[in-house]
């Protein structure tokens, strides 16, 4: 009878208990914790901030929420904490506060490959090719730490200092360097060169704050050198700053030519146009593109096409038309909001179609063009399915997302095969390149142009050696494969030993001196149909 009345009164006493509990804490909450307003999120943050059970850490609870919150938005509206925007931003502010190296990893340890002339590290005595083995007494050398965070400790506040033990050699001894961290300039034209025919040719990484006074330079340089023509490769580059890019495109524009307007719920109809100003207005001009070229490399390619002042060469640019504003909270990480979209002078919308909340299916776009087969045919894409519009001189131009190209370039695979994909994707290039330039290095650097160590780099088996290195690295000789695929890995192997030694301009002389799109390019200028046909 005990029994039975124990199993009749138990689960009424739990279900009390549960009713007390649920009471109890809403009369707390009543008495206590008494949120208003319209801010759902931020009062259930309150009340888990001082309700929940455990403790939470609570700025991570609001940095993920907030995070949340923009995933279910566009895909390039953003949230950067503190902690990362100036690594983020550095770039394209065109300079930055640190010592004036570039490096990279040689068995684990941190070899210096160039030392940025008049810089910080140049001044304290930092050589080519010294070996960085501490950091402010702290070893780094063999604890294959992350390259992001070895640049963010050699980074740091202007004036700061930093203590480097260095391995010069083969001195066994370190030498110790306090280097005073000061501004880095970071350039946006990688190449400035005379090609030929007085065509010049630039490459353009990005579109930074200093990109512009760069380009008038570049082509100050070029002119001097006789150059009338000239051909603008954007592959690559994912954009930056739209002023910048604006201003490189009124350089080639007549008067009162529109180059890009923008338009946004909230935000006011905005119309760029040329000033009249430029430098370049009558030359002959061809852009290169491909599927990484974004944003404000878009503004310039869609305002040379749409005003028919040029051709537009290579793939279908990116599709990234989204303008953000920045906006800086008071925790010093910094909001970067979608307010509105770029259009082109014919009234293409920049932007490709997304859906809102689904950034996975949005960044897989590339990677879908792909499988398509849009980088090999211009039959893939689908001009059916786009809008169409119309250029200046009354040409029909594609809408959808993305600038199509006037002169599509599949890419280059005569010379791919999987001997090359497996090295490629192994980075044993990079790795080759780094160990034949510390072993030779006496040699190496005691040339004075790029040209004269190309060409004796022309003259070294530096196909066999490689292909050694890499069969060690696990990678078998295939010959066959190994001849279709030679000339392209010699000619790799050329240009990083070239960059290792002398500037940007001297690898991209040597690693386009075969490309598909480039030489179209020439070609198009020589003949005298860079421009279209209206």
């Amino acid at each position: 009878m005990s029994n039975n009345k124990s199993s009749f009164w138990l689960p009424a006493l739990v279900a009390l208990g549960l009713v007390a509990g649920f009471s109890f804490g809403n009369y707390y909450a009543k008495k206590n914790l008494r949120f208003s307003g319209n801010n759902k999120i931020e009062t259930i943050l309150n009340i888990i901030n001082h309700q929940y059970v455990d403790t939470v850490d609570m700025n991570r609870l609001v940095e993920a929420t907030a995070q949340n919150i923009l995933s279910e938005l566009d895909p390039h509206s953003v949230l950067i904490p503190a902690e990362r925007l100036q690594f983020v931003a550095y770039k394209l502010e065109g300079s930055f506060s640190g010592i004036g190296v570039s490096f990279n990893m040689l068995s684990d340890t941190i070899l210096i490959i160039s030392v940025i002339h008049k810089g910080p590290a140049e001044k304290a005595g930092i050589l080519p090719y010294d070996r960085i083995i501490t950091i402010n007494d702290s070893v780094y050398a063999g604890r294959n730490i992350d390259q992001e965070r070895i640049i963010q400790t050699l980074r740091g506040d202007k004036n700061s200092k930093v203590k480097l033990g260095i391995k010069r050699g083969n001195s066994a001894e370190l030498l110790y360097f306090d280097v005073t961290r000061g501004d880095v300039p970071s350039y946006s034209i990688k190449a400035a060169n005379n090609i030929g025919d007085n065509i010049g040719y630039l490459k353009v990484e990005d579109f930074a704050r200093t990109t512009y006074n760069e380009f008038i330079t570049a082509i100050a340089k070029l002119r001097k050198d006789g150059c009338e023509k000239f051909i603008i490769d954007l592959r690559g580059n994912s954009g930056g700053y739209m002023e910048s890019a604006i201003h490189m495109i009124n350089e080639f524009m007549p008067a009162n030519s529109p180059i890009v307007y923008m338009q946004g719920k909230s935000f006011t109809h905005k119309e760029f146009r040329a000033n009249g100003s430029g430098s370049c207005q009558n030359v002959p001009v061809v852009v290169l593109v491909d599927e990484s070229s974004g944003s404000a490399s878009e503004i310039f390619a869609g305002a040379v096409q749409d005003n028919d002042r040029g051709l537009i060469v290579g793939r279908r640019t990116y599709g990234k038309g989204l303008v953000q504003a920045p906006i800086l909270l008071e925790d010093g990480s910094q909001l970067r909001l979608t307010i509105a979209r770029y259009y082109t002078p014919s009234g293409r919308c920049i932007q490709k179609n997304y859906e809102m909340g689904h950034q996975e299916e949005y960044h897989r776009d590339i990677e879908n063009r792909f499988y398509h087969g849009e980088f090999d045919s211009a039959d893939s894409i689908k001009l059916d399915d786009m809008p169409e519009y119309k250029t200046m001189g009354g040409r029909t131009v594609y809408g959808g997302g993305g600038i199509m190209p006037d002169i599509f370039i599949p890419r280059d695979t005569s010379n791919i095969t999987s001997y090359y994909s497996s090295v490629m994707q192994s980075g044993l290039f990079y790795q080759f390149v780094l160990e034949y330039s510390d072993s030779h290095h006496d040699k190496l650097s005691s040339f004075r142009t790029y040209g004269e160590l190309y060409t004796y780099l022309k003259t070294q088996p530096l196909l066999n050696a490689f292909v050694d290195f890499a069969e060690k690295q696990g990678v078998k000789k295939r010959p066959t494969l190994i001849q279709i695929s030679g000339k392209l890995i010699e000619n790799i192997l050329h240009a990083y030993i070239v960059r290792n030694f002398f500037d940007e301009g001297g690898f991209y002389a040597i690693i386009l001196s075969d490309d598909v799109t480039l030489n179209r390019a020439v070609r198009e200028i020589r003949n005298g149909t860079w421009q279209p046909a209206i």
